[in-house]
């Protein structure tokens, strides 16, 4: 059955939990689905690329964005800010094709205001010395930073009722199993085919 409208799947979780990872696994075994590239205002890490791993702008390119309402979600996150161009999403979704949005909670908050009917996946650590371990083999944060990190990724974890699924990354495979899954079971539901199978029926 031919899709006329994609999936808006939303990934998000706390920081280190992997999200990264577990979306660049996906890529490499689910061509079907797109991805969408995060704005962002920190620097790049070692190996990520401009356009790829996220855009990488200016504070006053990315505040230009959001005055001109360009991004579906912002937020600002430890000092800088995220958020998800809008017209390549609404161009995806619209082609018939799954887009997958890896954000951070707060704007997974936001998108679920604008879109609400995307389907929001928590990512969640196996615990958080698990999570805890993953920031500090990352390399990239210092010891006042990572402490931050964990305290917003206790106060995130609250946030997971507002979620259509849990995935817990405790192998990545795993976990790109369970997405695969639950997009699968998305594109079955009686709401997303039944006006296409009641026009079958009307056919003579």
């Amino acid at each position: 059955m031919k899709k006329d409208h994609g999936l808006l799947i939303v990934l998000s979780g706390p920081a280190g939990v992997g999200k990264g990872t577990v979306c660049n696994a996906l890529r490499d075994v689910d061509d079907s689905i797109a991805y969408s590239v995060s704005a962002t205002t920190r620097a790049p890490r070692e190996g990520e690329k401009d356009g790829v791993n996220y855009f990488f702008k200016s504070e006053s390119t990315f505040k230009e964005m959001i005055a001109n309402d360009r991004l579906l979600e912002w937020a600002k996150y430890v000092n800088h800010y995220y958020g998800t161009p809008l017209q390549y999403v609404h161009d995806t979704v619209g082609s018939g094709t799954d887009i997958i949005l890896e954000i951070e909670v707060q704007g997974a908050a936001k998108v679920k205001e604008r879109y609400p009917e995307g389907i929001f996946i928590f990512l969640a650590p196996p615990n958080l010395a698990e999570l805890r371990k993953r920031i500090e083999e990352r390399g990239t944060e210092n010891l006042d930073l990572i402490n931050e990190r964990m305290t917003v990724a206790k106060e995130e974890i609250e946030m997971m009722a507002q979620y259509d699924y849990v995935v817990e990354n405790d192998q990545v495979e795993k976990a790109v199993q369970r997405i695969q899954s639950i997009v699968e079971a998305e594109h079955c539901r009686k709401d997303r085919v039944i006006e296409h199978y009641r026009q079958l029926a009307e056919v003579k």
